[in-house]
């Protein structure tokens, strides 16, 4: 049942109609608490992600599948708490969460923490050591961007100027250059993809978008020479396999290799959970339950399994874009623009380069990854746009980008 539910700010305000001003009693921040809403489709998809992605899991590393299970269960009601308390409480809280996760960002890159607090894999400053889990400061941090750039492009003011654009963009450069370091490649070249979606929701103009678009295409070249090594190994390694240059297959491009191979023997249909779990211990498949899953979801299940998960993702993506386009709230409406484009832009980068069609990056794949921080942080952005879709404002919240200059009536 539809319930009336009265936004914590809410007070008398003054509302203007076709006849002229007056005055009303009701609030303007006055929403409907909707239980039928099309936050559902991104709940039910991420469950069936997440169901996937512990049995691709079990495939090799049933231990880890467990772990998997009691991560998910955490994520889960993470996910329920974030999503009852009405979505502008959380506005509240940006500036207090983007400084924690910048300071945690700082905190890991500090050389002296011990180990034990800050735990190196493979050479990356990434995790913080909680004991039962691991925590990844960035998957904070990408949360935290969401919310702090869906507040400042809610004000019309701030993005039909050139300079109003260029401010957010300087502004993300400060966690992308923090998380590179770390590094973080992978993680690094999801701010872009969520800021330009934010960007065109809001209703920038696009002229400006072109305009750094091209700017950032032009000097992306000459970032090669700061890379660290072994960025430049990967992308050295799938511009040879683009030219059919196999001398890298053993070496550089060896996890490149072998998760093709992979994604090749599943054929249309897959070879099924025991001759998967051979082949990927015979072809030595790095990080199988981690950011190479997907070889193994093709393997196992082949092109169907591939196609069904691309399907979820996209039923996860039509959702989130139904509730940004029902809601009449700006922040709300950006918040979850923000996150379909975070998630939908993850997903592509990491199957893409399981396929070879990118360059490594060591980006799970949401939902389906093995990672606590990672599956507790995305079902987090679940709640939010849970939390957006079931209150839809039965009045203008506040003046929108998209509405006229007076509040009218819905």
């Amino acid at each position: 049942m539809t319930q009336l539910a009265a936004h914590p700010s809410a007070r008398p305000r003054t509302r203007y109609t076709a006849s002229g001003l007056r005055t009303d009693a009701r609030p303007l921040h006055q929403s409907l608490v909707n239980w039928a809403n099309t936050g559902w489709l991104c709940v039910f998809s991420g469950v069936g992600l997440s169901m996937v992605g512990i049995l691709a899991i079990g495939t090799t590393q049933p231990g880890f599948a467990l772990r998997q299970i009691a991560h998910l269960c955490v994520a889960l009601v993470a996910a329920t708490a974030i999503a009852l308390p009405h979505y502008r409480w959380l506005e509240r809280a940006i500036i207090p969460l983007t400084l924690a996760a910048l300071g945690l960002l700082i905190f890991v890159l500090i050389p002296f923490v011990p180990e034990v607090i800050v735990r190196p894999r493979n050479g990356a400053r990434r995790w913080i050591n909680l004991g039962l889990t691991d925590f990844q400061p960035s998957e904070l941090a990408k949360i935290a961007y969401i919310m702090g750039v869906a507040s400042y492009l809610r004000v019309k003011q701030n993005y039909r100027t050139f300079v109003g654009v260029l401010r957010p963009l300087a502004l993300s450069l400060i966690p992308m250059v923090l998380v590179l370091v770390e590094p973080n490649l992978g993680m690094t070249l999801l701010f872009l993809p969520m800021l330009f979606a934010m960007l065109i929701a809001a209703g920038a103009k696009m002229r400006h978008i072109l305009i750094i678009l091209v700017i950032g295409l032009s000097i992306a070249p000459l970032s090669y020479p700061l890379l660290l090594d072994h960025q430049r190994d990967r992308i050295d390694a799938i511009l040879a396999q683009m030219r059919g240059d196999p001398r890298h297959q053993m070496d550089i491009g060896y996890q490149g290799s072998r998760a093709m191979t992979l994604v090749g023997a599943g054929g249309w249909f897959g070879v099924g959970a025991s001759k998967s779990a051979s082949l990927i211990r015979h072809n030595d498949l790095p990080e199988e339950h981690n950011d190479m899953v997907f070889a193994v979801i093709c393997c196992r299940w082949g092109l169907f399994g591939a196609i069904i998960t691309w399907g979820m993702f996209s039923v996860f993506a039509f959702g989130g874009l139904l509730t940004a386009g029902l809601c009449k709230d700006p922040f709300g409406r950006l918040v979850a623009v923000g996150i379909v484009a975070a998630l939908f832009a993850q997903m592509c980068i990491n199957t893409g380069m399981t396929m070879g069609l990118l360059p490594i990056t060591g980006l799970p794949l949401p939902f389906v990854s093995y990672g606590g921080s990672s599956m507790v942080a995305t079902w987090l952005m679940v709640g939010l746009l849970f939390n957006i879709a079931l209150r839809r404002s039965k009045y203008l919240a506040r003046q929108s980008f998209e509405f006229d200059s007076m509040p009218q009536e819905s």
